[in-house]
């Protein structure tokens, strides 16, 4: 059992060492976007174990904005404005976006006279399916039971002039 123990840490700390180095190689841009990986991350007042826990992240899936990166630790801001780091292993690249302001529309094609097709409420996360540059105004987003189209000034998690996903080069 006490190998168990050594072994253990090693193994982490390769995994999150490996995963730093594949993030650096691709020369990913700050600020971006992404979401939380797991339904449970520590939000620490800096970049390492040893700082302590400012705030405990509890919603899978949540967007997140990486402004700021120190090894395998990520500076985050989240839709409320609320900053900390957190381990790189932690967040992932699926997109998703939350519901900002009140009640909103989702609409069944990227146009305001669109029937509407469901209704989300302030906080809901959703899948983030594509912010198209032939209709800059509008995102298609899914929802757990529904899909549409909704207004890109009425969710947080996508840029204001940003083409999702980016054209091929």
């Amino acid at each position: 059992m006490w190998r168990f123990w050594v072994a253990l840490p090693v193994l982490v700390l390769l995994r999150g060492t490996a995963m730093g180095a594949e993030e650096q190689s691709q020369s990913l841009p700050v600020p971006r976007f992404v979401s939380i990986k797991f339904d449970r991350v520590n939000l620490r007042s800096g970049p390492g174990p040893r700082y302590p826990t400012a705030w405990v992240l509890t919603r899978r899936d949540m967007p997140v904005e990486v402004v700021q990166e120190y090894d395998t630790w990520r500076k985050i801001r989240d839709w409320e404005g609320t900053e900390g780091w957190v381990a790189q292993a932690a967040l992932q690249a699926r997109r998703s976006i939350i519901v900002a302001g009140e009640i909103r529309n989702l609409r069944g094609n990227p146009s305001a006279d669109a029937p509407v097709v469901a209704r989300a409420e302030p906080g809901v996360i959703g899948r983030l399916d594509k912010c198209p540059g032939d209709s800059p105004d509008w995102c298609e987003v899914d929802f757990a039971q529904s899909k549409g189209w909704i207004r890109r000034g009425e969710i947080w998690g996508v840029f204001p002039a940003e083409t999702y996903p980016p054209p091929a080069p």
